[in-house]
């Protein structure tokens, strides 16, 4: 039997991995693709405390070295479920394996909501990007489309606004579903136009990567818009449902938890960018998993 399950391998989840293991427990941590998560997906990522420069791969591979160092375990598979018997936590995978705990920490993640286009992987961190705190500094002085209209899409493109030459957003609806109060303040800035009621049918690309998008007018009229990068905000996909009968959910699937990382279930933690919180990012990321490592930590202290 482990001291500490991690479910998920992103930062969160290292980063309570390493806690735990720094604490003298023994620790699984069990990740379904690849170790790293979202920030994997950043070519550099330069706002990360205490490292000038770093990409999202190198961040992820330098955990992953250091956790094993520390003498964590690792398995490749699918978590389906978590079973609480009291002190005993049973975790079962899709792949058939069952595994025993003391606690568990879920740290499952989100994924961004794709716009279902040839080639689209292909182009995450070559030309398309998710953040702007992130990515938004390499493309200064260069002109980039945001995907979305609601609030997410319209902070980001404010902040890409400060930067690039022209932010050109591109929202389905007929309106931006984001606050008015965001609208004004994004619009009021020349150098940001949008194209509203139109449907990115297809990626414009060369050797040298992403040169633009096609779109589709609620006229039916195909129109080639230029950009140098694709910012794509249309939403966040929590995959906490298997877990709903031990940490309780808010409207949009989120485990609702504050920064204790508390679940309703003892010994039960979530961490990272599943968990219902204001701002995602590598840094918050890494902060819950501290949070919910010690939590669970003292948990495990009281049981002996």
């Amino acid at each position: 039997m482990y001291d500490i399950i991690v479910v998920g391998g992103g930062p969160a989840g290292m980063t309570a991995a390493l806690y735990g293991l720094r604490n003298g427990k023994t620790v699984l941590v069990i990740e379904k693709n690849g170790f790293g998560g979202q920030i994997t997906h950043s070519p550099k990522v330069e706002n990360y405390p205490g490292t000038l420069s770093m990409s999202g791969n190198e961040f992820a591979d330098r955990m992953l070295d250091q956790i094993l160092a520390q003498g964590a375990e690792i398995e490749f598979e699918n978590v389906v479920s978590v079973e609480d018997e009291g002190n005993r936590k049973v975790v079962k995978t899709e792949e058939g394996s069952t595994y025993e705990s003391r606690t568990v920490v879920l740290a499952t993640g989100v994924k961004h909501r794709m716009l279902g286009l040839e080639g689209e992987e292909e182009l995450v961190g070559e030309g398309i990007s998710f953040c702007a705190v992130c990515d938004g500094d390499f493309y200064s002085g260069k002109t980039v489309c945001m995907a979305g209209g609601g609030n997410s899409a319209l902070q980001e493109a404010i902040l890409l606004a400060d930067k690039c030459r022209e932010v050109i957003i591109l929202q389905d609806l007929p309106y931006f579903t984001g606050e008015e109060n965001l609208q004004k303040v994004l619009f009021a800035k020349n150098n940001v136009r949008s194209m509203t009621g139109v449907k990115i049918s297809r990626l414009l690309k060369d050797d040298e990567g992403l040169r633009g998008v096609e779109v589709i007018t609620a006229d039916g009229e195909t129109v080639q818009v230029a950009c140098d990068g694709l910012f794509v905000a249309i939403g966040l996909i929590p995959e906490n449902d298997a877990f709903k009968e031990l940490a309780d959910l808010n409207q949009y699937g989120y485990f609702d938890t504050d920064e204790q990382c508390l679940t309703k279930t003892p010994g039960i933690y979530a961490a990272g960018d599943c968990r219902s919180k204001y701002i995602r990012q590598l840094t918050t990321a890494v902060a819950d998993g501290a949070s919910a490592a010690l939590a669970a930590c003292r948990y495990i202290n009281t049981l002996q």
